[in-house]
């Protein structure tokens, strides 16, 4: 059976034409309450060193990644990666050589200076929370500035 409706065809053009692109989401947001981190607790010695980081699985949508900058300086990126945010496996690690941070469901790549995407198909920055410390307790919250 063939269709000959005009009809047909400009609903089914339009349906198409209205399809969303996935890869276009942004990152949702979450509020969460802040993350408070004692530095001088054993489980936070990576972050002794300038270039050091931790994953944490608490605040933001996935979880957040600590980078120290320098010793008065961390940066806090949401692991929900930035290209499909919405699928299951968009979950930002960083790679094994601590270079840099990837998201190994689409392969994209970020790096740690300003969460900027560095290979891959992102094409959006990393969502970066606000941090400040006080003496040896950082506090993430979940305000986003960039």
């Amino acid at each position: 059976m063939i269709i000959r409706s005009s009809k047909f065809w400009l609903i089914l053009l339009s349906l198409v034409a209205c399809s969303r692109d996935l890869s276009d989401d942004p990152i949702p947001i979450i509020f969460f309450a802040d993350v408070v981190i004692e530095l001088g607790l054993t489980e936070y010695n990576s972050l002794k060193t300038d270039g050091g980081f931790k994953e944490l699985n608490t605040g933001g949508v996935r979880g957040i990644i600590l980078y120290r900058v320098n010793s008065a300086t961390y940066f806090a990126y949401e692991r929900n990666c930035s290209y499909r945010p919405n699928e299951a496996c968009a979950t930002v690690n960083v790679h094994n050589s601590g270079l840099f941070m990837t998201d190994p469901c689409c392969n994209s790549s970020f790096n740690f200076s300003d969460g900027n995407p560095s290979g891959g198909p992102a094409w959006r920055q990393l969502q970066r929370y606000r941090t400040q410390l006080s003496g040896s307790t950082l506090t993430i919250s979940d305000e986003i500035i960039n």
